[in-house]
């Protein structure tokens, strides 16, 4: 069975950019709106991901301005998907190199091996600086869908 795109797992309603935050516990909590709103995840994921983060220090945050919330799966992920919090603002992680963060992608998986493949892709996607620029400056959700979609039908050929 093919795994769902990540245009799929990232619907057009699991993107904000712009939103307004105070710290990264409200940044993930944004993140983690998304996948709530979506009904990837119940409401205690949010509380899984920040807890992650005061448990293991501020390792989701995995390139410059980028952090990747998440947290084990658990009975509140109810089907694999992410979400797209672009920050009107950086905050401050506590990353030694990464921090300030622009962009937080929120992930939720329902088991260990679902989401490798959707992360390698995503990986792939942000890895071209010019790609990644263009998606953190995006000012819609249709932008960035878009151009994740157009990503993904390069990739395919």
């Amino acid at each position: 069975m093919r795994e769902p795109s990540l245009s799929q797992l990232l619907p057009v309603d699991a993107i904000v950019t712009g939103i307004q935050v105070d710290s990264w516990r409200s940044a993930i909590r944004a993140a983690g709106e998304l996948l709530v709103a979506t009904g990837t995840t119940t409401n205690d994921y949010i509380g899984q991901m920040q807890s992650a983060v005061d448990e293991y220090g501020p390792y989701i945050v995995i390139a410059p301005g980028l952090a990747l919330a998440h947290a084990r799966p658990s009975p509140a992920v109810l089907r694999t998907g992410l979400s797209w919090a672009g920050l009107a603002e950086p905050v401050e992680f506590g990353h030694s190199t990464n921090d300030p963060v622009r962009l937080v992608v929120g992930l939720a998986a329902v088991d260990h091996d679902g989401h490798s493949s959707a992360l390698s892709r995503l990986a792939r996607l942000l890895a071209d600086p010019a790609r990644l620029d263009r998606l953190v400056r995006a000012t819609s959700a249709q932008e960035i869908h878009t151009t994740i979609t157009e990503y993904e039908s390069s990739a395919d050929e």
